[in-house]
């Protein structure tokens, strides 16, 4: 289901209460202008998209708000409208994006909505003072069909130079990984229970996982095996909650990976597993697996969720083991 106007929302309710002697330019509807009146917003209305809006839209939105003499640019979305605003803004004027969308690899948007509100707050109370170039990165087509996920370069703008409250680039997976991606799908097959029901997670490192079971898999979705079977491939949320209600809760297992770079291991390309399903996964029973390289890049970075339910967010807040090899684990800190 569409997230954006929820999260949206999250952002704007971080800002609003600076609005005074700033001057909000949006669309009609419900790509902005609704949205900011729901909150208190009274915006300067700058184009009028159709109920049903396209990339179109968004590049027409952003040209009359560059017209309009705009200073920074904020939009919620994904991988594909961030590519849509950089085609027309560049590195000519900052930018802040609020996570929304399904692929979010670009380092243009918050980690989380609320984190992006608050840098807009400080953008209107003069308190950012420091901007860095980041990168647009999308789904290299050609390395998907070869069963590699993998980010490519599309462009660059500029956004707070704030690591707190930005995400940083995704990077992609490294053919030195593959064989510890090799021993820790070994480690989870082996220790596999009978009767259990195990969610698969998204991405190459847990495929890795279903080519050692000798099953086909979904690389950017959601697998079920039980007793070293397929259930079913590529769920929905709907699916998936389906097949948690035919097993008990402490038979219910979730293999993640950490996306590299970024260290999100909820939120990120797997928003299949929406809160209802995560609230029924006992946090003991999420097995995060990622190569030493991968948890090497975060430099000592937390682990991140953002689910969009904060009470859910917290559960998962401390520390969560992560494999990183056949039977070989550290301690991750998850905020």
């Amino acid at each position: 289901m569409p997230r954006a106007e929820s999260r949206a929302r999250a952002a704007v309710d971080a800002f609003r209460d600076a609005r005074e002697g700033a001057v909000f330019l949006a669309p009609s509807g419900a790509m902005g202008g609704d949205l900011l009146r729901q909150c208190g917003i009274t915006p300067e209305i700058v184009s009028q998209p159709d109920k049903t809006t396209t990339p179109a839209d968004t590049q027409a939105t952003v040209r009359a708000m560059l017209a309009a003499g705009a200073d920074l640019i904020v939009f919620a979305g994904g991988d594909g409208t961030a590519r849509d605003v950089c085609a027309l803004v560049g590195c000519d004027l900052p930018v802040v994006g609020v996570p929304a969308g399904v692929k979010i690899h670009s380092s243009v948007y918050a980690k989380r909505p609320r984190e992006a509100g608050v840098l807009v707050r400080s953008y209107i109370q003069g308190k950012v003072k420091k901007f860095r170039e980041a990168e647009v990165l999308d789904i290299d087509e050609d390395a998907f069909r070869r069963g590699v996920v993998s980010a490519r370069l599309f462009g660059y703008m500029r956004v707070p130079d704030d690591s707190r409250c930005m995400q940083d680039r995704k990077s992609a997976s490294v053919r030195k990984d593959a064989f510890e991606r090799d021993a820790m799908a070994a480690w989870v097959v082996d220790n596999m229970q009978r009767g259990a029901l195990y969610l698969i997670g998204s991405g190459s490192t847990t495929k890795a996982v279903m080519d050692r079971l000798g099953l086909p898999s979904t690389l950017l979705g959601v697998d079920a095996v039980s007793n070293g079977r397929l259930l079913a491939r590529d769920m929905t949320e709907a699916q998936i909650l389906e097949r948690l209600d035919a097993f008990p809760p402490a038979r219910r297992f979730l293999v993640v990976t950490v996306i590299g770079g970024q260290g999100h291991i909820f939120g990120r390309g797997n928003q299949q597993l929406s809160p209802a399903v995560l609230h029924q996964i006992p946090k003991e029973n999420v097995i995060v697996i990622a190569a030493p390289s991968k948890m090497a890049e975060l430099f000592g970075k937390s682990l991140l969720t953002d689910t969009g339910d904060p009470a859910l967010d917290e559960k998962f807040t401390g520390y969560l083991p992560v494999l990183t090899g056949y039977g070989r684990k550290i301690m991750a800190r998850v905020s």
